[in-house]
């Protein structure tokens, strides 16, 4: 729970909502609409907004086990033989901002898949708190179940338009955590760029394995995105990281920002730093051009 509460620590914020936005207009539940109650305050001035036009965009579900997994899905619209970009949210879940990043990808020609990974434990849009979110659904939610919920959502990809060949992903925060984790488990990935996730903590029964611990052996190239203000990612557990990759075959690298904390990709909220999001971004794509998913 030590690497919870540090997370936790580091998306705590004292700035009230802004522009006089109605709080209600933020918590819808609907896959891809609304901000989580623990995401709150909305930056609103800054909350960039895409629309579907050209798109085929909305909620489609896939059977893991038995279990409906509701995916919010963006793709160009009567277009087949897409690159595919798996996005994996924030502990906040598939809200409207990575709703919002879906559909960048699908205008650039992806087919984006955001997966709601907690719908097993319970909805993060509804959570109190932070602390209430870490400890109810975050703490409940195993690797082990994520990494199968992905591996159906590619096999999901691979059967409704998306290029087998060319697939990716990107994750913010706790999304961020699980792109290395996956890159990992899915050797077949073409590459990965990682928003500031957690690299290194304790063993457990959810997370019985952390970034560091794969990094030797791990072969699909990920990109590292992180902040140097980040209070709860440290500059010695990304040294740490750089060393294990160092010991392995693959370029993985990280670009790290020295004006910007936790969270400067994520334009609904104070952590939000425009000038390193944008580069962040350009990168990103060139990334995934670089290493064969675009």
């Amino acid at each position: 729970m030590d690497d919870l509460k540090r997370d936790a620590e580091s998306l705590l914020t004292k700035t009230s909502l802004s522009d006089g936005v109605d709080r209600r207009d933020f918590l819808k539940v609907a896959l891809g609409t609304g901000f989580a109650a623990a995401a709150l305050p909305v930056m609103a001035q800054n909350v960039i907004k895409t629309d579907a036009t050209g798109l085929t965009a909305g909620t489609i579900t896939i059977k893991v086990g038995g279990q409906t997994v509701p995916v919010y899905r963006a793709q160009p619209e009567g277009k087949t033989n897409l690159p595919v970009v798996l996005v994996i949210s924030e502990i906040f879940g598939v809200h409207e901002h990575i709703a919002d990043v879906a559909r960048r990808f699908a205008k650039l020609g992806y087919l984006a898949l955001a997966p709601d990974l907690f719908v097993r434990q319970g909805d993060p849009q509804k959570a109190a708190s932070i602390a209430d979110l870490q400890r109810d659904i975050i703490a409940k939610t195993p690797d082990a179940q994520v990494m199968a919920d992905l591996d159906a959502v590619v096999a999901w990809a691979k059967a409704n338009g998306g290029n087998p060949d060319k697939i990716g992903i990107t994750g913010f925060c706790w999304g961020g955590r699980v792109t290395w984790m996956y890159a990992a488990h899915n050797p077949s990935l073409k590459a990965g760029v990682a928003w500031y996730g957690r690299l290194v903590g304790t063993s457990n029964a959810m997370t019985p394995t952390n970034p560091i611990d794969i990094a030797a052996t791990l072969n699909v190239p990920v990109l590292g995105l992180y902040g140097a203000k980040d209070t709860g990612i440290t500059e010695d557990s990304i040294k740490a990281m750089q060393a294990m990759l160092a010991k392995g075959p693959n370029k993985s690298t990280f670009v790290i920002y020295p004006n910007s904390g936790h969270a400067f990709h994520a334009d609904y909220r104070p952590s939000y730093v425009e000038a390193d999001a944008k580069d962040g971004w350009g990168r990103m794509l060139a990334w995934f051009r670089q290493n064969g998913v675009a």
